[in-house]
């Protein structure tokens, strides 16, 4: 016999994880400050679309968004430019006129769009909590502590480091500083091939993955010439052997999206899709990269969906939001498109910039308040800026 009940309210109270979560709270430990000063509108604010164009309107030429592919689409909406992270600061570079970058990313873009910029500019994060658990991954203090390890080894000197663009401003000046370079997902081959030139060996930062899929799968190295460097372990957790006999020294670090795919996300979906062309991301896991048709960056992702025959069929391994994008903007063109894994993800900390963060931020700057600036310092920007010409400089 079934016995039904009714359910009794719940008197639930979110905790301040779920509400860190939810832009609603700041986390007092969190290296850098979280704190909005001001009250953001209430998401359910029937008017918040108007109150940003009309805020967007008010600055005019004072203010230019820029959206990364990640972003929402009620955020992409009012970005001026939309794509990756180095474009995105390319494109605030070139506008000098404009006196506030608002940067709907996330934190290490907005430093890197600081740092490419002038100085009369003011580059603005919507939330100052929006960071990068890959650009985490690496510390200041821990890159310096690797260095030292490869110093007792004896191959620091034989050794370049090569930082992704995911990165802090204080691993790219390091970068800058030590006499490497930067690169994109796009360039990480000639970047290692440039590096290769300078040296014997190259620290790779902070994704281990796009520098293990680069090496090997692009650059014919093998698996045995790549090793981990784990910053929670003494020495990294590898030998003095080990250190010598490498060629890459990838960092134990990972994008938390890219990093959730994998080789059976592949099998299921040409089970369930015949014919399917499966297309992901570099910062996606070795296997599962190996398994894939396609590969590459967010930028290579949709020239190649914009290429593709009508009636193709196309499985994406990188961010929920561009993905439902792609879908939405191609299903008119007889394109389907999937999301490779059956599990939604978006990246949380880039869904973090929403549209109350966003009128905030832009009714502020339009009533004369700056707020939340992304400022590097001198010294950290002059070395960033160093490694980050070197990679302009690839030919």
């Amino acid at each position: 016999m079934r016995v039904v009940t009714t359910a009794q309210p719940l008197d639930v109270q979110p905790t301040p994880l779920a509400l860190l979560l939810l832009g609603r709270e700041a986390d007092p430990k969190s290296e850098r400050g979280v704190e909005c000063p001001g009250d953001l509108p209430s998401p359910s604010d029937p008017d918040l679309v108007v109150r940003a164009r009309a805020a967007k309107e008010k600055l005019g030429d004072k203010v230019f968004i820029l959206g990364h592919h990640y972003q929402r689409d009620e955020v992409i909406e009012f970005a001026d430019v939309t794509g990756d992270s180095f474009k995105l600061a390319k494109d605030a570079a070139a506008r000098p006129e404009a006196e506030y970058i608002v940067f709907c990313g996330v934190h290490f873009m907005a430093e890197s769009a600081d740092i490419l910029t002038s100085d009369d500019q003011k580059v603005v994060l919507p939330d100052l909590a929006a960071g990068c658990s890959m650009a985490d991954m690496a510390t200041a203090e821990q890159v310096a502590e690797c260095w030292d390890v490869l110093t007792e080894a004896g191959v620091a000197d034989v050794t370049v480091p090569v930082s992704y663009m995911n990165s802090s401003a204080d691993i790219k000046a390091f970068t800058g500083k030590h006499g490497g370079t930067i690169c994109t997902s796009s360039n990480a081959e000639r970047a290692l091939e440039w590096a290769f030139q300078q040296g014997e060996k190259i620290l790779f930062l902070p994704d281990q993955h796009l520098g293990r899929n680069t090496a090997v799968r692009d650059m014919g190295m093998s698996l045995d010439d790549c090793v981990l460097y784990n910053p929670h372990k003494p020495n990294g957790g590898l030998t003095v052997e080990q250190l010598r006999n490498a060629k890459m020294i990838l960092w134990r670090g990972h994008c938390s999206v890219h990093g959730r795919f994998s080789v059976d996300s592949v099998n299921d979906v040409r089970a369930r899709i015949p014919g399917v062309n499966v297309l992901v991301h570099p910062e996606c896991k070795h296997e599962v990269v190996a398994a894939a048709d396609y590969v590459g960056s967010t930028e290579y992702i949709i020239k190649a969906l914009e290429a593709a025959p009508a009636g193709s069929k196309w499985a994406i391994g990188t961010e929920l939001n561009l993905v439902r994008r792609l879908a939405n903007r191609f299903a008119a063109q007889d394109k389907e498109v999937v999301f490779l894994d059956k599990t939604v993800c978006f990246c949380s900390t880039m869904n973090r910039i929403d549209l109350p963060h966003l009128v905030w931020t832009l009714e502020s700057l339009a009533e004369g308040n700056l707020v939340n600036e992304i400022r590097v310092d001198k010294e950290t920007e002059s070395f960033a800026k160093l490694a980050l010409e070197r990679m302009l400089a690839l030919p």
